[in-house]
């Protein structure tokens, strides 16, 4: 087994060699996120076996619970205010049509009903993390689509982990209890109340705000294991831990500067992880790619189905239907990290997962190309509406 710094030598070396090939690779649409995946799957089937670095697999993880967090701190009573009956339309299409394909699943490659339920749970997630950095970069975020892709992307990822605590929940893990009668699930909903509450009494009384790097990370790694030890999940905490820093007062420099080096050094290192969980014996599955392949159809077609929340009124006054559904096809973050959770779990096995790891890969290459075409198109009929 090498040492912890020849481990961590070889995982920031991958990192550095994803970001260079990132740069070349702008121009194809090519996400991060893919890069460093690949890396680790290259990286877990040579030199360095995941088994090499599952003692750190919990730090890598930060960077994950960092991002959710950061999702939280946007929660505010604004998020709905521009064109909300257009968010919670395509929040409720996205998270019912995938719930389309149970059946398909289940009987079409003998999925148990945990296993069924978790495919779900990644159809329904949107990994609007990369689709709001294209937004970004072509000036699109400030539009009215990319308004109304802000707002579904605070919205979008919670009916999607309620989903995965039930497939967890049907598999047979345990859902918190922390060893008491009452269930967890209801001691953590019980504690979210009381803590809002306590919150929002502190923010009444005192003057003193959370903004020192050891405050911030106390807040989300206090929450996020809140959320793990009542079986919400880590994510689920980690973005209500946001939801109550956001309710102290909004977010300042020194909050966004801690959390930007946590999800920048932490969060590649995750997807480094994810790509070193993938065996290559599984790339030569049939079953596998046959699942990964119907998952894929089954991804675009459910998010296309998104764009009929898009009413005439909405496009009427200025939002694209297009941009919306492209933005909704990468399924990025949450889905590696639904995948990820369930394989640690051991509802998924190692094919399933991987079929998972190459649907959200394609769908998330797949949509940042549609995307930057149709922003090149909407750009080009602005300047020319002759």
């Amino acid at each position: 087994m090498p040492t912890l710094l020849t481990t961590l030598l070889v995982l920031l070396t991958g990192v550095l060699a994803a970001r260079v090939s990132a740069g070349r690779l702008v121009a194809w649409a090519v996400p991060a996120i893919v890069l460093e995946l690949a890396v680790g799957f290259i990286l877990g089937n040579t030199v360095l076996p995941f088994e090499a670095i599952r003692p750190l697999s919990g730090i890598t993880e930060l960077g994950v619970l960092t991002l959710f967090f950061q999702v939280g701190l946007e929660v505010r009573g604004d998020v709905l205010s521009a064109r909300r009956n257009a968010v919670l339309r395509t929040v409720a299409l996205s998270f019912l049509a995938p719930l389309l394909a149970y059946l398909p699943l289940s009987q079409g490659f003998g999925l148990a009903r945990s296993e069924t339920l978790l495919c779900l749970a990644v159809l329904s997630a949107t990994g609007t993390g990369v689709t709001l950095r294209v937004l970004a970069l072509g000036q699109g975020l400030q539009t009215p689509s990319g308004r109304l892709l802000v707002g579904v992307s605070v919205l979008d990822d919670l009916p999607a982990i309620a989903l995965l605590s039930v497939a967890m929940a049907s598999a047979g893990v345990p859902m918190g209890g922390v060893g008491l009668a009452v269930p967890g699930p209801l001691l953590g909903l019980a504690a979210a109340a009381v803590s809002y509450w306590a919150v929002g009494l502190w923010a009444r009384h005192r003057r003193e705000r959370p903004t020192a790097p050891l405050s911030i990370l106390l807040v989300l790694i206090g929450s996020s294991w809140l959320g793990e030890a009542s079986g919400l999940t880590s994510l689920l905490g980690a973005l209500w831990g946001g939801v109550l820093l956001a309710r102290l007062s909004p977010p300042q420099a020194e909050v966004n500067r801690t959390l930007a080096v946590l999800s920048d050094v932490f969060l590649p290192l995750y997807f480094i992880s994810v790509g070193m969980r993938i065996p290559a014996a599984t790339l030569l599955d049939p079953q596998a790619w046959s699942l990964a392949a119907a998952l894929v159809g089954m991804a675009v077609l459910t998010k296309l189905l998104c764009g009929l929340g898009i009413t005439a009124a909405d496009r009427a006054a200025g939002v694209d239907r297009w941009l919306v559904v492209f933005g909704l096809i990468p399924r990025g973050l949450p889905g590696l990290v639904f995948a990820t959770t369930a394989l640690g779990a051991g509802v998924i096995n190692a094919s399933q997962f991987s079929a998972l790891v190459i649907m959200v890969t394609l769908t998330t290459v797949l949509g940042l190309l549609l995307l930057e075409r149709r922003l090149a198109f909407v750009r080009k009929a602005a300047e020319n509406p002759s």
